[in-house]
């Protein structure tokens, strides 16, 4: 498991440091020290050897006999071995004396030490020649040799008493580390969290949202460079607004503007739709295409005459208590699609709601699956005791993963060579808008072999 905020990677990388390097410069020191101990203790009791047998050696008698080995034994020490040929003076412990030693002191004429471990216990072994000094100050080697024995626990257990001392220095960093840590780890994350809510404000919605660079770091760039950002964003927003706003405005103006002669046209179209019959084959073709158009071009305006009051929010439900499964017949019948569209409902489902605002999400919906679905087209209704639900759904190719999400957008079609099909690439738009002014919902997917549409609508009988 790894820390995840930035925080707490801060906080354990600096008492890591902090304290690998306490224990470090302790157990450096305790080694040291433990070291110095050693070879002091070394050097110490070598000394004191080389002086107690220096004193005695003139005294002796050469070639010594054995009181004079036991003489020099008894002064040494208990633990002293002192041996001349094939003479022996040996007292407590002189058994740990390795011929190692021994054979290091005869061959090299001067003192020899050696540690070893006896039973857990440390022992330091010190051997040593007696020599002989000449009236010229020559030395020379008399055969005697002096050995001892000498416990070392007590330079054991100060050698512990300083790695326990390390290993506290040690745990005394951590607290210390972990202040330090968190003052530092608050030093630095103070202007990355002002920065993350200035991003949040940014997200949100806020884009006058700004944070004061502080000092000249790292961090101080990284602040300019956002409040750069945000400035940029803002004024391409304000822009893309200004341009949106004015799209919207001249839709509206033209889809007003356009009404009053569209009445006119169309009441001319019916006059001369009464009159085609009269006409030669020619000119009735023509004259039933300017109808054609003429009717399209009427519901293109109603469609951005609707779309321009959702943007305006002017865009209001009458609402009544409607049966769901007679609306939806109605406006099967109504259209003629009755015996091209399967519908599966309960016998009456009530629901507050616009019933003229149902038809138009219904027509778009399975006109829809009729012109570009294949059949059966299927209007399936039912209801929980919480939402309505109107399901469509073909049977044809369905929708392609790069349409589903832009299925709603205005003026989307999903094949370009479908420019001059009768829908506007509004009515999906307006059938969306349409649900969500109830408070619903209409979402688009694929089910098995075709399209599925489903319009969800809060089942409330309350006015909202």
């Amino acid at each position: 498991m790894r820390p995840r905020g930035l925080r707490a990677r801060l906080l354990v990388a600096f008492v890591l440091v902090t304290v690998l390097g306490a224990a470090a410069a302790a157990w450096s020191s305790a080694g040291s020290a433990s070291a110095s101990l050693v070879a002091s203790t070394e050097q110490r009791l070598t000394d004191t050897l080389t002086s107690q047998i220096g004193a005695l050696a003139p005294m002796l008698t050469y070639p010594p006999d054995q009181d004079s080995l036991d003489r020099l034994r008894t002064a040494v020490g208990a633990n002293a071995l002192v041996t001349y040929r094939d003479l022996r003076s040996a007292g407590t412990g002189t058994e740990l004396i390795t011929d190692a030693l021994s054979a290091a002191v005869r061959a090299q004429n001067r003192v020899v030490t050696q540690r070893i471990t006896a039973g857990d216990t440390p022992w330091l072994l010190i051997g040593t020649p007696v020599m002989l000094t000449a009236a010229d100050g020559s030395r020379t080697p008399s055969g005697v040799e002096v050995y001892t024995a000498d416990d070392l626990t007590g330079v054991e257990q100060q050698i512990d008493g300083l790695a326990r001392s390390a290993g506290l220095t040690a745990a005394v960093a951590l607290p210390l580390a972990a202040l330090l840590a968190l003052l530092a780890a608050g030093s630095v994350l103070r202007p990355v969290r002002k920065l993350r809510d200035t991003a949040r404000r940014i997200a949100a919605g806020d884009l006058d949202a700004r944070s004061a660079p502080q000092g000249a770091d790292e961090l101080a760039e990284l602040t300019v460079s956002i409040n750069e950002m945000a400035e940029s964003v803002q004024t391409s927003m304000a822009a893309m607004q200004r341009m949106q706003a004015d799209a919207k405005r001249f839709a509206a103006d033209v889809s007003h503007e356009l009404r009053t002669p569209l009445s006119t046209l169309t009441a001319v179209m019916e006059v001369l739709a009464t009159t085609t019959d009269d006409l030669d084959a020619d000119a009735r073709e023509s004259a039933q295409l300017a109808i054609a158009e003429t009717h399209r071009l009427v519901r293109l305006v109603e469609d951005l005459m609707e779309v321009s009051r959702f943007d305006a929010g002017t865009a209001s439900v009458r609402l009544e208590e409607v049966d769901v499964v007679s609306a939806v017949r109605d406006c099967l019948r109504a259209r003629g699609w009755l015996d091209r569209v399967e519908l599966v409902a309960p016998h009456q489902i009530l629901l507050r709601a616009d019933r003229r605002r149902l038809d138009v999400v219904v027509a778009n919906l399975a006109g829809n699956a009729l012109r570009h679905g294949a059949p059966p087209v299927r209007v399936h209704v039912s209801a929980t005791a919480e939402e309505v639900l109107i399901e469509v759904t073909d049977h044809g190719p369905g929708l392609p993963e790069r349409v589903l999400p832009h299925v709603f957008d205005r003026f989307y079609k999903a094949d370009t060579a479908r420019a001059r099909t009768p829908g506007s690439g509004l009515g999906l738009a307006i059938a969306r808008e349409n649900a969500r002014i109830h408070g619903g919902e209409l979402v688009a997917s694929n089910a098995d072999g075709g399209a599925r549409f489903v319009l969800r609508l809060p089942r409330n009988l309350e006015d909202r």
